[in-house]
């Protein structure tokens, strides 16, 4: 904290103790309202049977983070300090009793850097300071795990109440469950042959891992920008993608009021069909099965702009048992593989005097059929190199290229190219270069340093710049 923070957060202090002070003297009926707040956190917590390992030596991350909201937002001053708006003693008491023989209970990352005291599964905290808004009211958060006496449908709660002088708090619940519906998707792979612009008829199926069942499942599919989701079902709802969203995802969403049991797989009536275009290059299908009940099924259509489909209701059937191993908890396809694209680079030849600056045109185009997005590594831009031609100095370069004046160095500019780059892409990247001694026949050029997976004509990979060309051009 500055200096400055620190004046004015004594200054502060001073004031709302002198409007306390002076708040006794006022009669009773004009004394301000205690400031409203409210402790914020989740709802429920279904503590599964199978947590997931944690880093050796790390505790795990707490399911539940608690924190207080106070009416308004935070706003900072005119030296970007943000102030609380209540200061003075408060208590927050998080009960969690009835977890015992339920689940174990982790308090140590509650209280941030105060901590809190702890006297069995009951811990208090102190506090001083409340902000507008609740950005800055974090309280931390609670681990709960699985214990030998922990069973699938053992219930509690965990009561979260406070108080303070000045303040009026509304607390909150926690409602835990112990192995609720668990559900794991089949890990699904690439047909064999597939091909761009083939349909794959996706068998997409869950086991649920937990310990009980329950009534109501929603799947969700998605797709990046060379996959569709044909409207073919009635029971499901259709989000395509936004075509000016290059990185965008197509969408359904399919409702099942079905029952299912714990422990138990379940698979599609008939396989989803997911189709893919003729320039579809290792794009992103995913999909999930949740446990959803039919009357919260209303609040993730609101989500997004879904149309229903037309055709067949899609059903649920249960399935043999399952082996667990195929089954994990984001599944997520990277297909077609077998696509290509064409990369080119082309160069400029031209005449030019002692002492004259020319642009030199460095051309990059896709020639298909395939994009090439990156998906995975989110954007990441692609590279070529430039080496001038001898004799000549750089007056000016695009944007995109930076001199390469490092050790290592494998031309005399790295130039980069955004991704996605469709598969109709093209690109002109200018030099200025003044040509200080005409030498006949000088060549530079510009070049991948290696060839891309999937590149389907290396051999217009690189292009020649020529100055002053023997002959004619």
């Amino acid at each position: 904290m500055t200096a400055l923070a620190a004046v004015r957060r004594t200054v502060s202090a001073l004031a709302l103790a002198a409007l306390a002070a002076g708040a006794l003297a006022v009669p009773a009926q004009a004394q301000e309202e205690p400031l409203p707040v409210s402790v914020t956190g989740p709802d429920h917590v279904n503590l599964s049977l199978h947590p997931e390992p944690g880093e050796p030596g790390e505790p795990r991350e707490p399911q539940i983070e608690l924190g207080l909201r106070a009416p308004g937002e935070p706003v900072p001053d005119e030296n970007g300090v943000i102030y609380p708006i209540h200061q003075g003693d408060y208590t927050v008491t998080v009960d969690a009793s009835s977890l015992a023989g339920v689940a174990a209970v982790d308090f140590s990352r509650l209280g941030g850097w105060r901590g809190c005291s702890v006297e069995g599964l009951v811990a208090t905290c102190h506090d001083y300071e409340i902000y507008a808004g609740a950005d800055y009211n974090d309280l931390g958060g609670i681990r709960l795990d699985v214990t030998d006496e922990s069973a699938a449908g053992d219930v509690g709660t965990i009561e979260v109440t406070a108080a303070g002088e000045g303040l009026a708090f509304t607390g909150h619940t926690v409602d835990v469950l112990v192995g609720g519906p668990e559900l794991r998707m089949k890990q699904l792979g690439e047909p064999e042959g597939f091909q761009a612009g083939d349909t794959f008829r996706a068998p997409m199926s869950f086991l649920n891992v937990g310990g009980l069942g329950g009534k109501g499942v929603v799947l969700r599919v998605s797709g990046t920008r060379g996959i569709s989701l044909p409207s073919t079902f009635r029971n499901c709802w259709y989000d395509p993608r936004d075509p000016d969203d290059l990185r965008g995802w197509s969408s359904a969403l399919c409702v099942f009021d079905s029952e299912f049991a714990g422990g138990a797989t379940y698979g599609l009536s008939t396989p989803f069909p997911v189709r893919t275009a003729d320039f579809a290059l290792y794009d992103v299908l995913s999909y999930s099965f949740s446990a959803v009940p039919a009357d919260q099924v209303a609040d993730l259509l609101a989500q997004g702009d879904y149309r229903a489909g037309t055709g067949p209701e899609l059903g649920l059937v249960r399935l043999p048992d399952a082996d667990p191993a195929g089954y994990v908890q984001y599944a997520e396809t990277d297909f077609p593989t077998k696509n290509t694209f064409d990369l080119d680079l082309s160069g400029e030849r031209l005449r030019a005097r002692k002492g004259q600056t020319v642009s030199v045109d460095v051309g990059f185009a896709n020639h298909g059929p395939a994009w090439l997005a990156l998906i995975r590594s989110g954007g990441e831009p692609i590279s070529f190199w430039v080496d001038l031609p001898p004799g000549t100095t750089v007056t000016s370069a695009p944007a995109a290229c930076r001199a390469a004046d490092w050790e290592g160095a494998e031309g005399d500019y790295l130039c980069n190219i955004d991704t996605p780059i469709l598969e109709d892409a093209s690109r002109t990247f200018t030099f200025g270069l003044r040509v200080d001694e005409v030498i006949r026949n000088a060549t530079g050029r510009a070049f991948f340093a290696y060839t891309m997976p999937n590149e389907g004509n290396p051999a217009n990979d690189s292009g020649q710049i020529v100055l002053n060309p023997r002959g004619r051009h």
